[in-house]
């Protein structure tokens, strides 16, 4: 038995690179950058006004100016309009472009307008305020997003506004989520008194798809050549297995041996941590990498996000992030030799510190608790007594 250390260094030495490819930038939505997106022009492409009201040139306040005449009325998109003498203004709406004659734009709540003119209400009138300046967010062929950076909605934005109608993305590795035992049916049928429906593939489907990553789903039952065929299958068709129940000490946990015979080669079984002490990990010859975690929904669920997730981000290159402590809201113990995560429920005090409040639940097949929780705190494997404001790293989810 391995500790969560050794489990993490071993995981992360199997980081794999699945290249890249070409996707429209509208469905890239977390996905993972491949190249430098650079600015086709400056932002702004020019000089844009920021408020409604009227472009003076600012010569004409210093000079004792104070009510200018209306030239004409320029909207968004429109050709700027020139000012030609001292007194003239242009009325001027949010997001045109600056008149080259024109250095200052005064809103309209501080002026009086009547009969084509505009006159000053205030004398608090600054040069070149309410002007957003040409390049000044970015020159053209300025960095506007680096590769590893994950694609949001504001750079889905920012994509539109330098004409990146496609986008080159990290290739996701093909995924396939496998649930086994007699005792789960699916989430559509009912049930007999000694089973349960299956909820695991649906979680995990689902975090994955947080991430940008549309994975499979497969149920085998708990018959030794039925694995073996489905297991062998599996391996041929993705890049990634992985799996929920099956491999810890009981009587009908078949799946180690049936990779075993498919040439899977353990990497670990068994992590000094709860939950998830019989965590399997293992790769095949040909690359193939094999997750497979014990069957109990929490246990799944921290296995997923400690191990998972981090080998995930760091095959695509996906920028990485420091780490996120919290502080322990109340004294816990733990009596176990192995490392604990413990669920909790996290929340800024007055003092803005991240607070972790233990909801210790009832075991890892408690999966009721994960609705109400927000991360799992990791407590060191050497303590049994952990202090309240003692700091800790925690895993969010």
């Amino acid at each position: 038995m391995i500790t969560v250390e050794e489990a993490e260094k071993i995981i992360l030495a199997q980081v794999t690179d699945y290249g890249a490819e070409i996707v429209p930038f509208e469905l890239a939505l977390g996905r993972v950058l491949a190249e430098n997106i650079k600015a086709d022009r400056d932002l702004p492409p020019f000089n844009r006004v920021t408020m409604d009201g009227i472009a003076v040139n600012y010569d004409a306040i210093e000079s004792g100016i104070s009510t200018f005449r209306i030239k004409a009325t320029q909207a968004a998109g429109d050709p700027p309009v020139a000012i030609e003498e001292q007194n003239e203004c242009v009325e001027i709406m949010t997001g045109a472009v600056l008149p080259a004659s024109a250095d200052t734009v005064i809103r309209y709540e501080d002026l009086k307008l009547r009969a084509g003119l505009a006159t000053l209400v205030t004398n608090q009138i600054k040069r070149g305020q309410n002007i957003h300046y040409k390049g000044h967010d970015k020159k053209q062929d300025d960095i506007v997003a680096n590769i590893g950076q994950c694609v949001s909605p504001a750079l889905i934005g920012l994509m539109a506004s330098v004409g990146e109608t496609e986008l080159r993305v990290k290739k996701m590795p093909r995924v396939v989520i496998i649930s086994s035992g007699d005792e789960l049916v699916d989430v559509n049928e009912t049930p007999t008194p000694y089973q349960i429906r299956r909820s695991n593939s649906y979680t995990v489907k689902s975090v994955l798809k947080q991430h940008g990553l549309l994975a499979d789903t497969l149920h085998i039952p708990d018959e030794p050549a039925t694995i073996k065929k489905q297991l062998a299958i599996c391996l041929e068709n993705y890049d990634v297995l992985l799996l929920s129940g099956g491999v810890s000490m009981g009587k009908f946990d078949y799946i180690p041996k049936a990779l075993n015979d498919l040439k899977v080669n353990q990497l670990f079984h068994k992590v000094k941590q709860r939950p998830g002490k019989p965590f399997w990990f293992g790769r095949h010859d040909d690359g193939k990498l094999v997750f497979a975690f014990p069957g109990n929904p929490v246990a799944t669920f921290m296995c997923l996000h400690r191990y998972f997730l981090p080998w995930l981000q760091a095959s695509l290159g996906i920028n990485e992030k420091p780490p996120l402590f919290a502080v322990l809201n109340n004294r816990y113990s733990f009596h176990q030799p192995v490392k604990c995560f413990l669920q909790v429920k996290l929340h800024f005090n007055e003092y803005c510190q991240l607070m972790a409040a233990p909801v210790e639940g009832n075991g890892s097949g408690d999966f009721a608790n994960l609705a109400d929780t927000d991360a799992f705190i990791e407590l060191p494997l050497e303590r049994n007594e952990f202090k309240r404001g003692e700091v800790f790293k925690v895993w969010r989810f």
